[in-house]
């Protein structure tokens, strides 16, 4: 593990809902149009159309597709329905809580990842439709909580209490310790399987466009 993951610690997650598909693209198509909201930096407006800038070509918008944002149009876009972007916590109880209060290893389960469970291992380059591997659904019936593309939280990036830095690598993670990154879980198109474990923190900055950064709402 890295040493932003450590040490292992319980947090106390209050009740909350949680959305069982990440936002589409056309969702978000949707909310540009009723608000005026920038697009996705990934996308382009050709002749009236939008299109998608894949990792080769350029190509009509997939609207059942996870939509790629930042952390900042993710949380514009929660507070327009009415929700919010989930905390780190509450995304992890989603993802591996059960309702007998048992953690899994897995949203599934505690079978290693395979390509039946999510979009991940570079199975594919882009996103594929949103509830596209029902196999990898957690105990709840979230979808594609790993794999189709990191998701964001509203957690800021820190250390848990009594963290301690790699000493071979004091600066991997206290650099970013700034208020100006924040958490993702999950995994990607692009996520080998050997990094697919519960406690593997992601960090991008908030107002900046990364690719495969995607979302859903909580309330």
């Amino acid at each position: 593990a890295w040493d932003n993951e450590l040490p292992q610690h319980e947090v106390e997650v209050p009740a909350f809902q949680i959305d069982p598909h990440k936002v589409t693209n056309g969702q978000y198509v949707d909310y540009i149009h009723a608000t005026g909201a920038e697009p996705s930096h990934f996308w382009k407006r050709i002749d009236g159309q939008w299109y998608w800038r894949g990792m080769f070509e350029l190509t009509p918008l997939p609207l059942d597709s996870p939509v790629y944002v930042t952390q900042e149009q993710a949380t514009a876009f929660a507070r327009w329905r009415g929700a919010r972007v989930p905390t780190e916590a509450e995304w992890h109880r989603a993802a591996f809580g059960t309702p007998s209060g048992e953690e899994r290893l897995y949203p599934w389960g505690d079978e290693p990842p395979d390509a039946s469970r999510g979009n991940f291992g570079f199975a594919n380059w882009d996103p594929v439709p949103a509830g596209s591997y029902p196999e990898g659904d957690s105990a709840w019936g979230v979808h594609d909580l790993i794999g189709n593309g990191w998701e964001w939280t509203s957690t800021p990036f820190s250390g848990f209490d009594g963290f301690q830095p790699m000493a071979s690598y004091p600066n991997y993670s206290a650099d970013f310790f700034d208020g100006q990154h924040f958490v993702l879980k999950g995994a990607s198109p692009a996520t080998s399987p050997e990094l697919i474990r519960r406690s593997f923190r992601n960090w991008f900055r908030g107002n900046y466009p990364y690719v495969y950064a995607t979302f859903r709402c909580a309330a």
